[in-house]
């Protein structure tokens, strides 16, 4: 009964339109505007005096992923008349994938390729104060090679000291890296008109013929195994 009538008491109050009753809505919606507006100018101005250190630190990133002449910058459009779930500003990533070409949307102005090393770069840049568990990065190498794909592997290692990090690659520069090593194979079985895929786990001298096939396409060979050897030396003392 008690609860019937603190809910019975709220709907008679919404039907009140009497002068006090709409001065105090009004009252209440312009002191909750205002402290939007308050707010909002807040957050406005704490995203324009990290935008320029954010960006100057995922560019330092980009130098090191083969994307040296790449710079990044942001777009801040300020709305103050139509606040939003997350303020009163547009932002927009912008991506100059080289000298003189005009700052675009890094979705609409990066490839795939680009796409991929950006959001590394950012992940990077977030390590640590990125909430989100789990990340997937798919070719995030494409590309690119030698010693560019090693930064990309040191890179990847680096997040995955806060977080779990599965990658898709092709490059054992970058597979090097990796604390666990699953490989993909497919197998066609033409009387039953079905492919079946089988992932298994290398480790050991399996890992390093995997390794070697990835470097030269033979997994026997002595100088690949030995190419092999080198890059597992080199992830595991090179990880910081």
């Amino acid at each position: 009964m008690l609860a019937w009538a603190e809910d019975a008491a709220g709907r008679l109050a919404e039907l009140d339109v009497s002068d006090e009753a709409l001065q105090a809505l009004t009252s209440a919606r312009d002191a909750a505007r205002a402290e939007v507006d308050e707010l909002g100018a807040e957050v406005s101005a704490g995203r324009r005096t990290a935008a320029e250190g954010f960006a100057t630190e995922v560019g330092a990133e980009l130098a090191g992923l083969a994307m040296k002449s790449a710079s990044v910058s942001f777009s801040i459009d300020s709305h103050a008349d139509e606040p939003g779930p997350e303020g009163v500003d547009d932002v927009a990533l912008l991506l100059a994938p080289h000298p003189g070409a005009p700052p675009r949307p890094v979705h609409k102005g990066a490839s795939g390729g680009e796409l991929s090393r950006v959001m590394l770069a950012i992940e990077v840049v977030f390590a640590g104060a990125d909430p989100v568990p789990v990340m997937v990065f798919d070719e995030v190498d494409a590309g690119v090679g030698g010693q560019a794909a090693g930064e990309i592997g040191r890179r990847l290692a680096r997040l995955a000291r806060d977080h779990q990090v599965v990658v898709v690659t092709h490059l054992a520069q970058v597979a090097a890296f990796a604390d666990t090593h699953l490989v993909v194979d497919k197998s066609p079985d033409a009387a039953a008109g079905v492919t079946a895929t089988d992932i298994r786990a290398v480790e050991g001298e399996d890992r390093v013929r995997e390794l070697a096939r990835m470097l030269s396409g033979l997994s026997d060979s002595d100088t690949g195994q030995a190419h092999a050897r080198e890059l597992m030396a080199v992830a595991a003392t090179g990880r910081d």
